[in-house]
This record gives C-alpha cells, sequence and structure tokens, in this order.
C-alpha cells in the first residue's frame, strides 16, 4: 500500500471508530494538511464498501453544499455528496434516542425518489423530471464526526458528507403538482420558527442538483437506480439540536414532516 492508500485507510478508521463512541476527532485537514477532494472521497469510499461488507444496505445519497454562500465559506465550486443507509432512516414523527449522534443539526430538504437511473449522457430537465417518481419532504439530520463541527470540505466529504440521519415525509407528490424552485419553507423547533427557505436555495432549483449528481454518481461507477432516495440539499439554513427538542419542517407543495430527540 502506498503513503496515500495509508493515510485513506487510517483516516477511514478514525471516522468508523466515532459511531457508537461519544468521541469526536480533530480535523483531518489539520492532520493530513496536503489532503485532496479525491483522497477526501476515497476515504468515504473505504468506510462505505466497510459499512456494506458488514451488512448495510445502501438505499440512496445526499447532496450538500447546494447554497453558493457555503460553497463560497468552504472555497469550493460544487456540491458534494455522501451515502444514505437504510439504518439511517427515522419514521416521520419518531423519537431519536438519545446518544445516537455527536452534534446533531437539522435541515430542511425535498427529497425524490427515482421511478430508474437517470441517463447521465442526456440529463435534460425533461430527462430529470421523467427519472423521478415522486417528491417527498424530508429532514435530514446532519452530524459531524469532527470535533466543534471545525470542518473544511475535506473534513466534510470524508465523513460522508457530514450525515447523520434522515426523515421522509408520507405523503408522495407528483412533481406536476410543484413549484420545485418556488417552493417555500419553515422549520420550527419546539413550535418556534427557526429556518426559512425555498426551493431556489439549491443550486437554483434541486433538479440541477440531482443532474450534478447523477453525473458524479455514474463517473465513479455508482450510478442511481430505482427506489433510490435523493436528499436534494438544505433549503435553508441548518439548525442546532439538542436533547428533547421536536422538530418540524413545512414546506408548500408538500406538507410537514416531524422529528423528536430524547430527552437524555
Amino acid at each position: 500500500m502506498d503513503r496515500v492508500g495509508a493515510e485513506v485507510e487510517s483516516h477511514a478508521a478514525r471516522l468508523r471508530d466515532c459511531y457508537g463512541s461519544s468521541q469526536a476527532i480533530p480535523p483531518i485537514s489539520a492532520d493530513w494538511p496536503g489532503a485532496t477532494i479525491a483522497d477526501a472521497y476515497a476515504i468515504q469510499a473505504a468506510n462505505t464498501a466497510q459499512w456494506e461488507a458488514e451488512g448495510r444496505h445502501v438505499v440512496g445519497a445526499k447532496i450538500g453544499l447546494t447554497a453558493k454562500t457555503v460553497q463560497a465559506q468552504l472555497g469550493v465550486d460544487q456540491p458534494d455528496t455522501g451515502i444514505l443507509f437504510a439504518d439511517m432512516a427515522v419514521n416521520d414523527g419518531d423519537t431519536v434516542a438519545p446518544g445516537r449522534l455527536l452534534q446533531p443539526k437539522v435541515e430542511a430538504e425535498i427529497a425524490f425518489v427515482l421511478r430508474r437511473t437517470p441517463d447521465a449522457h442526456r440529463l435534460t430537465t425533461a430527462e430529470l423530471i421523467d427519472s423521478i417518481a415522486y417528491a417527498l419532504p424530508a429532514i435530514e439530520v446532519v452530524d459531524s464526526r469532527i470535533a466543534n463541527w471545525k470542518i473544511g470540505i475535506v473534513d466534510t466529504i470524508a465523513d460522508n458528507a457530514s450525515s447523520g440521519l434522515f426523515v421522509l415525509g408520507t405523503t408522495p407528490v407528483r412533481l406536476a403538482d410543484l413549484d420545485l424552485r418556488l417552493c417555500g419553507m419553515v422549520l420550527e423547533k419546539n413550535g418556534e420558527q427557526v429556518s426559512f427557505g425555498a426551493g431556489a436555495a439549491c443550486l437554483g432549483n434541486p433538479l440541477h442538483a440531482l443532474g450534478w449528481l447523477t453525473t458524479r454518481a455514474a463517473s465513479v461507477g455508482r450510478p442511481l437506480g430505482a427506489g433510490d432516495v435523493i436528499l436534494a440539499g438544505a433549503l435553508g439554513p441548518m439548525v442546532a439540536v439538542a436533547p428533547g427538542d421536536s422538530i418540524e419542517a413545512r414546506i408548500s407543495g408538500f406538507g410537514t414532516v416531524r422529528v423528536r430527540f430524547g430527552a437524555e
């Protein structure tokens, strides 16, 4: 194994060790200053392969860094992506057990469920729409294994795009009934409105985010497929949560989705 391969395996193992632990780690970018975005995706891929070997099942993907302001903050010009596993799903209205996550925050998003693989060679708007079975409102519970969320682009990609859990609404909606760009979002914490946004926050339209992901997934030999859940990116600022908090997201045309965090 060469030096880069050894670094990839070492940092992948450090991140895996954080799961089920109450301990986060220092930034990977500080320990490996020369790490590139490609190195970060290699770390993510190493952990994905390990988890699949252990029996976890991939059910889709998440798209992050869809807001231009966040991209500028981290010094990148494109989104990033992480893997969704079946055991990350939380039922609408259920309670997340205390201690399951390290540093949770929440974002309101639109989720697409695919009916087929989008054709990466003809990514027109019509092709993307035709590949989607339906859409749902979603709450992504993001988390970081990097202490105090002191992340750069390498850290978040390596850490499966700072993924945690996801909650899907239960009433599918057809794209024909929606305005994905203008749909408004309000996220409440304990009944107080704490985050606002709209579909345009996702690269101008959540379909654009899906197009980017389709191209990337095909390029790394892991194309999207029928039944995949795609979290298209945050519609507004993420919000930190604590044990005992209750979260509800409302997205116009989509309805509501809720999750609670169990008290310690």
